[in-house]
């Protein structure tokens, strides 16, 4: 670059300053041999020389062409009008040649511009496009040209590349096979899905489209597809990791479109008894029980609502042998080939209600027979009693000296024992037939506890504090409440160690749903293990002595569970080995959501 100027604000390149040196030697030349020929009269030759140095100029600067015509015309006519005056007609002649310059000089002057537009836009094109762009030949397949965008995608310079053949660039042998294939088909060429090898070594999805620009130029553009590719492949094999999951699910699957049965895997068809074939665009609510299709069909129609639906979600399927087959139904939306489709999941529960309807029956035989036995049982017991009252009423009557009278005190003790154990076998069966209504009042749980601890003495075998507000009332059945307080504070009592200290506490707060009354203990304890057995019927902690220590059995508080469920509440249990624990009674305040939860 050569700078010119006090402030050297010109810039001339050192080709531009060439082409200024021979525009200038050539237009001095020319002025010198046409200056010599008209003094020596050769010819009129002369006037053709100017034609070099104005078309060479006006092809590189069209601007400066017509400027430097100006020159060389009025160089040309000063000459002519120096050797050939008075001559009109060689004046006229010379005049001519001087506007002709100008007039050809101006056509290649316009037409230059446009060519270099058209240039300037091409390479502005070529060079700015964002898509990569190639020009190789066609015979050879040496690449001629290339853009940025290209080498920046490939990571090879342009210069790397004008140095390669097109070949090279694709990833395999087998690649190159395909593109020679398409080029030789001589026509032009769109969407061309192939892989370059990128200057790393890493190979490069990429689309090609080429034409042909000449007799053997050919120009290829080159967009880079790598993350659609791979994004698809990936989506390709998730396909083929969903299709091996919904064959080997046990969960039935289900696509559907408008009620008809797009896909169905193998569990549905072991679950229904007929193959994907006679499944294939049938109704799928043709296989439902028909008191279970209006349900299933509206949720079908907006798998939405199942997500808060609170009804029956199990349905009734006939199978092919004209079983009925119990599901669990579970409903969606999916996308499948841009068109909205169902998806039903099923779960075959039909062993499952069938194992619930064995066991229930089997529970109502066992309540038979605990009820049974239980009659069976007090009815020996209720002359035995008394019996003993009257041996233990009137000792001297009946010749019952004083240690006789100890043995049968003892003997009605355990007597009263087995029949409370039998009242108490009783009331557990009816309460698992569910046939114990709930008699509604409104009372004082305060006053309630005070006097449960007064009738059963409790007071006396433990320090018992009680921190419940008078002004608190519960709207339950209090009987029933009663009997659970009983057996809370009976538990809290023969299970704590001396001296025995007892807490009950209202622990419920004014915008709480539940009321709940804490009963602490400084007992033995329980364990994790046995948290969820203690309210199993005939279930204790450490069974094997405490029973036996405390002259207790398990089913108070499993007694105590049923009646606080049937509330619509429940126990809860906090407990401490060898430090205590805390069972908290939780009951629904409002009579309604008791009602509901229960």
């Amino acid at each position: 670059m050569v700078q010119f100027g006090p402030l050297n604000r010109v810039n001339i390149s050192h080709t531009d300053l060439v082409r200024l040196i021979v525009i200038l030697s050539l237009t001095i030349s020319c002025i010198v041999i046409t200056a010599v020929s008209l003094s020596e009269h050769i010819g009129t030759i002369y006037a053709q020389l100017f034609y070099y140095p104005l078309l060479y100029a006006t092809y590189f600067y069209p601007k400066w062409g017509l400027y430097l015509a100006g020159v060389c015309a009025v160089a040309y006519e000063i000459l002519a009008y120096v050797y050939l005056y008075p001559d009109t007609g060689l004046l006229v002649y010379t005049t001519g040649q001087a506007v002709l310059f100008i007039c050809i000089v101006a056509v290649v002057a316009y037409f230059t511009e446009k060519v270099n537009t058209s240039e300037t836009r091409y390479r502005s094109i070529f060079e700015t496009s964002l898509l990569g762009i190639v020009l190789f030949d066609q015979n050879s397949f040496a690449i001629r040209m290339t853009n940025n965008f290209l080498s920046q995608m490939l990571g090879y310079t342009p210069e790397e590349l004008v140095g390669m053949t097109l070949p090279q660039l694709f990833v395999s042998k087998e690649e190159q096979r395909k593109f020679f294939e398409y080029l030789g088909s001589s026509e032009d060429v769109n969407n061309f899905e192939t892989q370059f090898m990128t200057r790393g070594g890493e190979p490069l999805w990429v689309n090609l489209s080429w034409r042909r620009v000449g007799d053997n130029q050919v120009s290829c553009s080159v967009i880079d597809i790598h993350q659609r590719k791979c994004a698809e492949q990936a989506a390709e094999e998730n396909f083929t990791r969903y299709q091996q999951v919904t064959e080997d699910s046990p969960t039935c699957i289900i696509i559907t479109r408008d009620q008809k049965i797009m896909y169905t895997n193998p569990a549905f068809h072991h679950f229904s008894g007929y193959t994907a074939e006679e499944l294939a665009g049938k109704d799928l609510l043709s296989f439902l029980h028909a008191d279970d299709r209006p349900d299933f069909f509206s949720l079908l129609a907006n798998p939405e609502k199942s997500g808060g639906k609170t009804g029956k979600l199990e349905y009734r399927f006939l199978s092919k042998n004209g079983e009925i087959r119990l599901a669990a139904a579970f409903f969606s939306s999916i996308h499948q080939k841009g068109e909205t489709s169902q998806l039903v999941n099923l779960v075959d529960i039909t062993e499952k209600e069938q194992l619930k309807e064995r066991i229930e029956q089997d529970n109502e035989r066992r309540r038979g027979i605990i009820s049974t036995v239980a009659h069976e049982l007090r009815t020996p017991l209720q002359p035995i009693m008394g019996y003993l009252n009257l041996l233990t009423e009137d000792p001297k009557t009946y010749g019952v000296t004083d240690e006789t009278r100890v043995i049968l005190d003892r003997c009605a003790k355990s007597v009263d024992r087995e029949r409370q154990i039998i009242n108490k076998m009783l009331e557990l069966s009816v309460l698992d037939a569910g046939k114990i209504p709930l008699s509604y009042s409104v009372f004082s749980p305060e006053e309630m506890i005070r006097s449960v601890i007064d009738a059963g003495g409790y007071a006396t075998k433990a320090e018992i504090t009680v921190d419940i507000p008078h002004t608190i009332t519960f709207e339950a059945d209090a009987g029933k409440i009663s009997s659970v307080i009983v057996s809370m504070i009976s538990n809290a009592v023969n299970y704590s160690k001396p001296p025995r200290k007892i807490r009950i506490s209202y622990q419920s707060s004014s915008s709480d749903t539940m009321h709940r009354i804490a009963i602490q203990d400084n007992g033995v304890g329980i364990t994790n293990t046995q948290l969820d057995e203690i309210f199993e019927p005939f279930q204790l902690p450490d069974s094997g002595t405490i029973s036996r220590k405390y002259d207790r059995i398990g089913l108070s508080l499993s007694i105590a569970k049923k009646y606080v469920q049937m509330h619509g509440g429940y126990i809860s249990v906090d407990s401490i080995v060898n430090l205590g624990s805390t069972f908290t009674i939780h009951l629904p305040k409002n009579r309604n959501m008791a009602a509901k939860n229960s």
